[in-house]
């Protein structure tokens, strides 16, 4: 299997969100994670009221049974929608989520770039 196809995969088992899909759930309770590194953070902003989980640390800080989770990890209910820059890694992340047992956990559709074209609230870069 090549990673295009596994990607394929991945994303038939989940309900990916738009843009406006995805700050709807987030007024509901749903938890935004910004996966991405601080570099890219620092160059593009980000997504006011999104919890900075980066990549490597995602399925520790999301599971409320690691020992090392972040408050917002309060069970396996939570709906977790994780977010990278174009909505790639974010896919085999929230896929990785799920495997664990967070079986609400999603994407964002296009990623931190698809919420910026769609005019959504942004933080601008360099903001701490």
């Amino acid at each position: 299997m090549t990673i295009g196809g596994h990607l394929a995969a991945v994303r038939g088992a989940l309900d990916r969100l738009g843009p406006r899909q995805a700050h709807d759930a987030v007024r509901h309770g749903a938890v935004l994670v910004d996966t991405r590194p601080e570099f890219q953070r620092a160059a593009s902003g980000t997504i006011p009221g999104a919890l900075i989980i980066e990549r490597n640390h995602l399925e520790w800080r999301c599971d409320p049974a690691s020992g090392a989770s972040v408050p917002e990890a309060a069970d396996r209910d939570v709906r977790w929608i994780v977010f990278c820059d174009e909505g790639y890694a974010s896919s085999l992340a929230a896929a990785s989520l799920r495997a664990i047992g967070l079986h609400r956990a999603t994407d964002l559709d296009g990623g931190f770039q698809s919420w910026r074209h769609a005019g959504l609230p942004v933080t601008p870069p360099g903001t701490p």
